[in-house]
């Protein structure tokens, strides 16, 4: 027989212990008694009983359950990002005890605290303060929005912090199986980690080891930079003072976003990207997107990177060839660099890829078998939803399943105005890949949706094989394309041809409706078809 202990949260009264109880023991091969005064279900179970049927149990009960005592199994994880977390809920309800070990004084990683979450904010306040002086609806006055960037920063913090205490600080102190260790963790051999923090050093030891350390800015190495004030994605995102001048190095993600956004808050904005704008993308999103910022007021340079950059206490000077640009604040987001060096990697024999990525396979396996590592350390794409999704699956295999991440189908999104979405492959990179594929690209002015907002900036394209007609990817330039890049996932991942999609019921006067129509080009000239057409 196997012997657990169960943490219940929710219960009242005596009562409440009952029904848990009676809901645990009717599920075969258990025996539970359950205290209402200690909070405790002690259960016994037979083997091939798993600890998420007894979990299931007693959340189908209505109440909450932790295990505090399971198979004995100890997995540490460094981090206390989107990946660590879920990893570490996974591993709990799986039957481990975790010891979750962070540096930071806050916990939450990148994304709530500094990355996705107080970034959407920032775009979102920002896009309402351009839609207020850039809108085309007649008899609604065009105006120039006061704003007050320190309120707008208080409030977007007040949402971090909110959010931070739900979906991470409330997960330790309802879960106790899940102990927080402070500190800086660093490998002394496969086995065992050496976590320092206040003066002082302990040695932790665990069956598995997940790493979950996350990435920072990437400086570029250019003569004079180190010796100047400029900001980070990090500082931007805080500053409670809106540049006259912002010149942003960088032409991907976080610099683009960023770029845009302080443009709509009001500053002259210069991006210097070296090379194109989103060059990993379909060379028409990025020539969209160009226009788009070049339409704004953003002045757009290509192939450019400064030689040397000068503060005189006041201004930055960039030097670059024979020309010059001159501004009052410098925003550095050339891409960002995973922390795995900070672990003493090698002390634990674990594979590093040349950028100091942790090398892992489809299981979130380094080449060491008790050590994991997920998110933004390791060679995996750098979005939160897949270091979630990581964690979860390696959580599950480090306590026994065997299951991979399939990341063939990953939509992912940039959040300028209008938005980029994409998926599966561009014509470019299926061609690169020996497929024989056709493409067609319909611009927004064929969308009625787009037509009714009065924004017709940007296109949808789709990307075929040309004898099955299988959907192999989708670009997207679009208000709400974030929203529309979905329902291709959804079409690419369940094998779909351009006339399955064709054929398909899409409500009118939406977005995705462009999904439908783009896939009529393909044997239809949409010009020339109903409003609504079917």
């Amino acid at each position: 027989m196997n012997r657990v202990e169960i943490k219940i949260t929710g219960m009242t009264c005596d009562h409440c212990a009952k029904r848990v109880q009676e809901a645990l023991n009717m599920v075969t091969g258990v025996n539970a008694s359950v205290s209402y005064d200690t909070g405790i279900a002690e259960v016994e179970s037979r083997a091939g009983v798993e600890v998420s049927q007894l979990l299931k149990a007693v959340e189908s009960s209505g109440y909450g359950a932790a295990i505090i005592d399971g198979s004995g199994l100890h997995i540490a994880i460094v981090g206390t990002g989107s990946g660590a977390f879920a990893a570490a809920i996974k591993a709990v309800e799986q039957g481990a005890r975790v010891t979750i070990i962070e540096a930071a004084d806050i916990i939450g990683g990148t994304c709530v605290n500094i990355g996705c979450v107080p970034s959407k904010i920032m775009i979102r306040g920002a896009h309402i303060a351009n839609i207020q002086q850039r809108h085309h609806f007649e008899g609604i006055a065009v105006n120039r929005p006061v704003i007050d960037r320190r309120a707008m920063v208080q409030q977007q913090q007040r949402w971090v912090e909110k959010l931070r205490h739900a979906k991470y600080e409330s997960i330790l102190e309802s879960n106790p199986g899940i102990t927080l260790v402070r500190g800086s963790a660093r490998f002394k051999d496969a086995g065992t980690l050496i976590v320092s923090g206040e003066g002082t050093e302990q040695e932790i030891s665990a069956d598995r080891i997940l790493l979950a350390v996350g990435a920072r800015p990437k400086i570029p190495d250019i003569r004079g930079l180190i010796d100047t004030p400029y900001w980070t994605s990090t500082e931007a995102l805080l500053a409670e003072k809106i540049p006259q001048h912002l010149v942003v190095l960088g032409g991907s993600v976080v610099a683009l976003e960023l770029a845009q956004a302080f443009r709509h808050l009001g500053s002259e904005v210069t991006v210097m990207a070296r090379s194109t704008l989103l060059s990993k993308e379909d060379i028409e999103i990025g020539n969209g997107l160009k226009t788009v910022l070049e339409d704004e007021g953003v002045k757009v340079l290509l192939h450019t990177v400064p030689d040397a950059i000068h503060f005189d206490g006041k201004n930055y000077s960039l030097k670059s060839g024979d020309s010059e640009i001159n501004c009052d604040q410098l925003l550095v987001a050339t891409g960002r660099q995973p922390n795995a060096d900070t672990l003493a990697l090698e002390k634990g024999g674990i594979a590093i890829a040349e950028d100091g990525s942790i090398i892992i396979d489809d299981h979130m396996r380094t080449n060491i078998e008790n050590i994991y590592a997920v998110g933004d350390c390791t060679d995996q794409p750098q979005y939160v939803y897949v270091a979630a999704a990581a964690g979860t699956r390696a959580a599950r295999n480090m306590t026994g399943d065997d299951i991979a991440i399939d990341l063939s189908v990953m939509p992912a999104v940039v959040f300028t105005e209008p938005q980029v979405a994409t998926v599966g492959l561009s014509e470019q990179q299926a061609q690169a890949r020996g497929l024989e594929v056709q493409s067609r690209r319909l611009d927004l002015e064929h969308v009625p949706r787009a037509l009714a907002n009065m924004d017709t900036r940007g296109f949808i394209k789709l990307v075929a094989e040309k004898d099955s007609g299988g959907i192999v990817g989708c670009q997207v330039l679009a208000n709400e394309g974030g929203e529309i890049i979905q329902a291709a996932a959804l079409a690419i991942g369940n094998s779909m041809t351009i006339d399955d999609l064709a054929n398909q019921l899409f409500p009118y006067l939406t977005m995705a409706e462009g999904l439908k129509l783009t896939a009529q080009t393909f044997n239809k000239d949409v010009s020339q078809l109903s409003c609504c057409a079917g």
